[in-house]
């Protein structure tokens, strides 16, 4: 016999021995050392039923599966003459679970909320490790960097336990600096700003952003991250961030920014199904034209896949995809977006996980899609980051898997729910006075995604306070309906001679008319009270008494900016009207403001703005005293706030128009190395005229002043302020050169 077919004739037997002693059939299953489990539970855990044959593998198997329910403590299983013996020992059970050495509810609910042990669950020793291990994570995210826990364990009758979470908070953890290092670009000032942790002072005994807070600062590298990339830097990263201890309970935060080079866009193509319309994309392809050579912009391309959305959902193609591809050439990117059709599929089933507190059609309605409908990627994305934008989720995920059926799809969305309060707290003085306020808001009252919002400011001369409720999706009619009530006292005896006490209400509706364009409507209601002293003129007397007025307001918003906040391009065109319908003095406001930014050379910001404002009886009567208009002090520097326009003998009683022209540029190349600093410098033009009074000056007079600004972050807070010199004035016009004002939040 050949050699080779020996070895393989050996081979094949022992292989047959070896799975002949490791294979049986089981006759009988025995269950040994339970108490607590029943045998039926074990068997049907073990997945090993009378009449299987297994092998050592899938003995392993059971033994695994056995592990995994957390019941037992050890397992063994035996297989013997055609016996399988299955010999356990039970875990423990919880009674009672106590934690220690915290007193706030709130802050135990969020060290407990994702733990393994509960009462009345079974005792494992590696799951408790995972859950110290998991409390330790929720108070370093809550600031508690320091804290300590042991763990007691006290043995009860029946294999019970009490398990005693001893915790040891010790101090927060405070923010004393943040710092940005690397290639940032930009002033740690600007970038402050950009992120929501805050550095800590005694006096912000409201805010919880002055702890280390993981999360928080994850969301702050996210921040910085779109701040960036809206800013040209397209390779931006934030390389680490860490915080340094520096005594004690004191830490230093610091992000290190790595921005490197400044992306412009390149060329920017569409490839669209033969059966598209490509007139339909005309205005997006001139719009490819205008971006062309502009720094690269992440709000640029967002909005470019809005329109390619729009119009592909226009177009009723029901299931298709938009993709892009970036191609980096040199400093340029070149962007060629792609829609394509897709096989046809329809919604199964949309299912929402983890809204505890968020009632779910609160979510539903943000969807794009329903059941039944045709799946379409393109929306659904979009129904994703509608529920995003409603910012109460800490996360939001989305799972696309096979329906019942060959053509149909289930959509799964998870999320994950954070607090939607907010409690705020401020201060601020200055040459125009003081200032303290104080607001608390819920974003999602109930869990019905409404907003309410309360707030008093307490200022020298003037006390304000409103109750604000806002459903932003009224009747799911995707319209915007607002509740209000306000209360006001202008107090004005010791300088004008006259105080107004006013309370109303409001309601109205806002929506999005077209693109960027909003419409508003509101209805208003006010009872005002005006008292006057000895010290008042004549005419002012005359209009001490009781009113009631109700108007109708409309407001229309065209908002073409690139981004709300640190606005860099685009401009806003507001204009608003207050019709009265019950009134004794029948005045109609009228407003209109312009506002247009623009980078005129790196790292600069310009703005023109122009204001128009008129307030006039349409039944010839006089205006009130609290209806008359006054220059905004930010609006016309170098002149004292409300001492310009008409005046009633001593007495500036203000106008009944306004018109206004502001010109800002930032001036980087001022200072570049001061990290707290920022210059700028400005123009600002302003008229103030009209009187009902025939018989006083109307002061119709243009007034211009030129000057430098500087915002200085000190300490204790923003300090701004500027150095003007008037250009042109009246002989009655009170001047002033400086200005500054200082505030803080708490």
């Amino acid at each position: 016999m050949p050699r080779t077919i020996k070895l393989s004739l050996i081979s094949l037997i022992f292989l047959s021995i070896f799975t002949f002693a490791q294979s049986d059939i089981v006759n009988k299953i025995k269950i040994n050392g339970n108490v607590r489990i029943p045998d039926s539970t074990i068997k049907m855990f073990s997945q090993i039923d009378i009449g299987k044959d297994v092998n050592s593998e899938y003995i392993n198997q059971s033994l695994k599966k056995l592990y995994e329910t957390n019941f037992f403590n050890d397992v063994s299983i035996k297989l013997e003459s055609n016996i399988l013996t299955i010999t356990v020992v039970e875990n423990p059970i919880i009674e009672n679970i106590s934690y220690n050495g915290i007193k706030s509810n709130t802050l135990k609910e969020k060290i407990t909320e994702n733990l393994n042990l509960t009462s009345r669950s079974s005792f494992n020793k590696i799951l408790l490790q995972n859950d110290k291990n998991s409390i330790l994570s929720s108070l370093k995210n809550n600031g508690y960097y320091f804290s300590t826990i042991d763990v007691g364990i006290s043995e009860l009758d029946n294999n019970k336990v009490d398990l005693i979470f001893n915790i040891n908070l010790g101090n927060k953890a405070k923010i004393k600096k943040i710092s940005f290092i690397g290639d940032k670009k930009y002033k740690d000032k600007q970038l402050r700003n950009i992120i929501v942790s805050e550095e800590y002072k005694f006096w912000k005994f409201i805010s919880g952003k002055k702890y280390l807070n993981e999360s928080l600062i994850q969301f702050d590298k996210r921040l910085l991250k779109n701040f960036y990339l809206n800013k040209g830097y397209y390779d931006i990263s934030v390389n680490s961030t860490f915080a340094k201890l520096l005594k004690d309970d004191e830490f230093e935060l610091v992000f290190n920014i790595d921005s490197k080079n400044k992306f412009f866009f390149g060329d920017l193509t569409i490839e669209l199904p033969v059966d598209f319309d490509s007139n339909n994309f005309k205005d997006l392809k001139n719009f490819f034209i205008e971006l062309k050579g502009k720094p690269y912009s992440l709000n640029s391309v967002q909005k470019i896949i809005k329109k390619i959305d729009q119009i592909s959902i226009s177009e009723q193609f029901e299931s298709v995809k938009a993709t892009v591809n970036e191609n980096i050439n040199l400093d340029k990117i070149n962007l060629a977006f792609k829609i394509e059709e897709t096989e046809k599929f329809f919604v199964e089933k949309i299912n929402i996980f983890g809204n505890n507190i968020t009632r779910e059609n609160v979510i539903r309605n943000q969807f794009y899609i329903d059941e039944g409908d045709p799946f379409n990627e393109i929306l659904t994305n979009k129904s994703i980051n509608e529920i995003k934008s409603l910012n109460f989720f800490k996360t939001v995920e989305s799972e696309i898997i096979d329906g019942g059926d060959v053509n149909s799809k289930i959509v799964n969305i998870i999320v994950e729910e954070k607090p939607t309060g907010e409690i705020m707290a401020g201060a601020g003085f200055g040459t125009s006075g003081e200032v303290i306020e104080f607001g608390v808001k819920e974003n999602n009252y109930l869990g019905k995604g409404v907003g309410v919002t309360a707030d008093l400011s307490l200022a020298t001369d003037k006390i304000t306070g409103s109750l604000d409720i806002v459903n932003p999706n009224f009747l799911n009619t995707d319209k915007s309906v607002n509740l209000g009530i306000q209360a006001s006292e202008n107090d004005r005896l010791s300088t004008y001679g006259y105080k107004s006490k006013k309370i109303g209400s409001l309601i109205g509706t806002k929506f999005e008319y077209l693109e960027d364009f909003k419409i508003g409507l509101e209805t208003s209601t006010y009872i005002e009270k005006i008292e006057t002293d000895s010290t008042a003129s004549a005419r002012q007397k005359t209009q001490e008494g009781d009113y009631f007025d109700a108007y109708l307001n409309f407001n229309f918003d065209y908002d073409k900016r690139n981004q709300k906040f640190k606005t860099t391009d685009g401009f806003r065109s507001y204009y608003s009207i207050g019709l009265p319908m019950v009134s004794d003095t029948n005045t109609l406001n009228n407003f209109y403001r312009y506002k247009v930014y623009s980078e005129l050379y790196e790292d600069n910001v310009s703005s023109f703005s122009i204001s128009l404002k008129s307030a006039n009886s349409i039944t010839g009567d006089d205006v009130k005293l609290s209806e008359r208009l006054f220059v905004p002090q930010s609006k016309l520097r170098g002149f004292v706030n409300g001492r310009i326009g008409p005046k009633d003998g001593d007495d500036f009683i203000g106008g009944n128009y306004y018109a206004l022209m502001n010109l800002t540029s930032t001036m980087p190349q001022i200072l570049p190395n001061a990290e707290n600093f920022d210059v700028v410098s400005f123009i600002d033009i302003a008229n103030l005229w009209g009187v009902d009074d025939s018989s006083l000056n109307e002061s119709n007079e243009i007034r211009s002043s030129i000057g430098i600004g500087i915002d200085w972050y000190t300490i204790v807070g923003p300090l701004s302020f500027s150095l003007a010199q008037p250009i042109s004035k009246t002989s009655t016009d009170q001047t002033e050169t400086f200005r500054f004002n200082l505030g803080t939040t708490f």
